[in-house]
């Protein structure tokens, strides 16, 4: 498994549906520089745990966009597949009401260069990624197929990297926006404990 922390986000190119029904043919990863990106990728389109994450990252969508956040969805799925699914009610299993993109990664090769295709070359594993301003990735996690994502966490893992870039202090463990916060430094770190 390769760790993209720290390194330039590997870009892409590929057919996408926004909003649901939009068809667009050039969905490209730098074309969203300037602002921070969570790129998630999720096994398949008709199954299970997916669904619950489209709809919860739809569901707090507004607070990634408050964070100048766009979020982007991924499987191998065609882009047809996603239309298809897009349109099917959520009392029927489907995500319609979902607007962010949905990237088709029919070829595999975004799942491939993010390293989160199974090992049998099938299906994406539930990798996130969350991309800086600049192009960087800045924070990844990889979970089996059958464990689905938390959605504030992701939302309280761009809070502490925007408060870091801001403020140049570091966010201890279980840091929540508006907790303390210390500086990277030993004596920031026992003004920490002290209190």
């Amino acid at each position: 498994m390769s760790v993209l922390v720290g390194r330039p986000a590997p870009d892409f190119n590929a057919a996408a549906v926004v909003n649901g029904s939009t068809f667009v043919d050039s969905c490209q990863l730098s074309a969203y520089r300037g602002k921070y990106v969570v790129l998630f990728f999720y096994p398949l389109d008709f199954t299970f745990v997916c669904p619950t994450e489209l709809h919860a990252f739809q569901e707090k969508l507004d607070e990634f966009k408050k964070r100048n956040v766009e979020v982007l969805g991924c499987s191998v799925d065609s882009k047809f597949s996603h239309f298809a699914w897009l349109n099917t009610p959520r009392s029927k299993g489907g995500i319609q009401g979902v607007t962010y993109p949905l990237i088709s990664d029919i070829n595999k090769t975004i799942a491939k260069d993010y390293d989160v295709l199974t090992p049998d070359g099938s299906v994406a594993l539930r990798g996130l990624f969350l991309i800086d301003k600049e192009g960087i990735v800045r924070h990844q996690v990889v979970n089996d197929l059958g464990i689905g994502r938390n959605i504030d966490e992701v939302l309280r893992i761009v809070d502490a990297l925007q408060f870091t870039e801001e403020f140049g202090e570091v966010c201890p463990a279980n840091w929540n926006k508006g907790d303390k916060t210390m500086k990277p430094t030993d004596e920031g770190l026992k003004e920490y404990f002290a209190e």
